[in-house]
């Protein structure tokens, strides 16, 4: 009898339970190549150990500081599967964890995933796994490891999960917390991609609402439904390393879960406002049709949706022009989207001139 009949005969009654190790060996087979693209020259181990490795370089940071995040990217799983568009969603993962820890100033070092489904479908689950790889390589992080779980008694047939936790490193005083922020301070905003990964409880029902299907050219863009809501999460994390190595930036925001307004006052000190005009910045066709499917006002879209700002820096008044300058070169579209002002006791942190 071949080794190979042994296994088939020792993973038997686990396959008959539900759960196929060889499609799971398969899956590492298939990614370890995809993980090993990502590796950057701290990573000291191969896909497939217990643990994932990684040895800092004591030399590039004074008093380094370990900065980490972990999410997942909600009810958009959904929709990538309703759409069968498994290439993206793992941009958006790394996305949603690395723009976090970008806002304190810290450069991403590595990130681990966690896939989970009911039966494990190795094409689709690679797909996206080659998405989490290249949103790796947009953050310039290690994919350093992962777990798959195949669990036929917690997910039905198609469905599945994915979570990320990512590392990163700043030098002590370069910690960005919004402590430097003062009246008078400029706002900018950074252009996102599209809904991003936050609001897909709604959006999905708005989509079932409008009746429209996924190749139905989306109202008043160039763009299909489905394209417009599976664009990948935009990841800010080059060029703000790069504004970073040279100019002083006061505070960043990540316009994710709960909009403007529960984000920016996340970095803003007590007695100061944040005073934004929509006006000043372009608003993606998705964002309207989202807006007019679900008869909702603008503070209500700005409360649940990035409305076409993912990501927002304050700085010095002086640093404007010369940072819009910069980021357009490095291919962002950003807009001085307002400035900051004393606070008002009992007044909201956030105000928001609406458009006409």
């Amino acid at each position: 009898m071949s080794a190979h009949d042994n296994r088939a005969d020792r993973t038997k009654a686990y396959k008959e339970a539900g759960v196929d190790i060889d499609a799971g060996e398969s899956l590492v087979k298939r990614i370890r190549p995809l993980a090993q693209k990502t590796f950057t020259q701290g990573v000291i181990t191969d896909i497939g150990g217990f643990g994932g490795l990684f040895k800092l370089n004591p030399t590039e940071y004074t008093n380094p500081v370990l900065v980490s995040a972990t999410d997942g990217v909600g009810t958009k799983l959904k929709l990538t599967i309703a759409l069968d568009g498994y290439s993206t969603i793992g941009i958006d993962l790394v996305a949603m964890s690395v723009n976090d820890i970008l806002v304190q100033g810290a450069k991403p070092l590595f990130f681990l995933d966690y896939f989970a489904t009911g039966k494990l479908d190795v094409d689709k689950a690679a797909q996206v796994i080659e998405g989490i790889a290249e949103g790796c390589t947009q953050s310039e992080c290690a994919l350093l490891g992962g777990e798959t779980a195949e669990m036929p008694d917690c997910y039905p047939p198609g469905e599945f999960d994915i979570a990320g936790f990512c590392v990163g490193i700043v030098d002590s005083d370069r910690i960005i917390d919004g402590s430097g922020i003062s009246a008078g301070d400029a706002i900018i905003g950074i252009k996102s991609s599209g809904p991003h990964s936050n609001g897909y409880t709604l959006i999905r029902k708005l989509l079932a609402k409008s009746g429209l299907s996924a190749n139905d050219p989306l109202p008043g863009d160039t763009k299909t439904v489905g394209e417009a809501l599976l664009a990948p999460t935009r990841i800010y994390v080059k060029p703000m390393l790069d504004l970073l190595r040279d100019v002083e930036i006061k505070g960043m925001a990540h316009i994710t879960g709960g909009g403007f307004y529960d984000n920016i006052p996340r970095i803003l000190p007590k007695n100061i406002s944040a005073k934004l005009d929509m006006n000043t910045w372009e608003v993606d066709p998705v964002f309207h049709w989202l807006r007019e499917t679900g008869e909702m006002n603008w503070e209500e879209m700005l409360q649940i949706f990035n409305c076409g700002i993912g990501y927002i820096l304050v700085v010095s008044k002086e640093h404007t022009n010369d940072i819009l300058h910069r980021l357009n070169d490095l291919e962002e579209k950003a807009f001085l989207i307002g400035y900051t002002d004393l606070r008002k006791d009992d007044t909201d942190s956030v105000h928001i001139t609406l458009p006409a």
